[in-house]
């Protein structure tokens, strides 16, 4: 049986966090039952559906912290992620990615779909595991760096993120390299 797993990731907008890739292969006969785009389903389907694909696929997830992001750009950093977490699981035949490209180390074997989570059912379960995954992670951070708001945005470049980053200035898992982030570092300074 051929091992194709599915790559995904969560976080690319976001002003603050990490990139969250996950790389999943569905077992043969795995329920396919309910599985989609990650962004589309409800935070409880997600959950239930995480359960499951953790209980019985091979997965592997990866993060591109911030500092990874501001060195290498959003791109490359979550390029780098997905070979990572595809490397994880061993001899994959094929790595079919969600969005336009296939990253340097899996040419070859690599196919990027556009929409992809929403038409492979491999990719579907790893887009769940990364949004899961991320949201876990900026929640954590929500009670780690109080005044954000992490826990109800998530890093996203929402209003109330840019009222708290003119307020508090920028925090340790911003990105440095995007701009608001630039700016709202560069208003504090001009405050002192």
């Amino acid at each position: 049986m051929k091992r194709i797993a599915g790559v995904d990731e969560a976080g690319r907008g976001p002003l603050a966090g990490p990139v969250v890739v996950a790389a999943c292969i569905l077992p043969l006969g795995f329920d396919l039952e309910g599985l989609g785009d990650s962004k589309k389903l409800t935070e409880k389907t997600r959950l239930d559906l995480e359960e499951r694909i953790r209980a019985t696929c091979t997965f592997a997830v990866e993060r591109a912290e911030p500092k990874e992001i501001d060195r290498l750009n959003i791109l490359w950093a979550t390029m780098a992620a997905m070979e990572r977490a595809v490397a994880q699981l061993g001899d994959v035949d094929e790595a079919l990615i969600d969005g336009d490209r296939v990253p340097g180390a899996l040419l070859g074997k690599g196919r990027a779909i556009v929409k992809g989570d929403a038409l492979e059912p491999c990719i579907s379960a790893a887009s769940i595991l990364a949004k899961n995954e991320r949201d876990r992670i900026m929640r954590a951070y929500g009670e780690e760096f109080p005044g954000f708001g992490f826990e109800e945005h998530f890093g996203y470049p929402t209003p109330e993120h840019f009222a708290a980053l003119k307020a508090l200035g920028p925090c340790p898992i911003h990105r440095r390299s995007f701009r608001p982030v630039q700016e709202a570092a560069y208003c504090l300074t001009l405050d002192l």
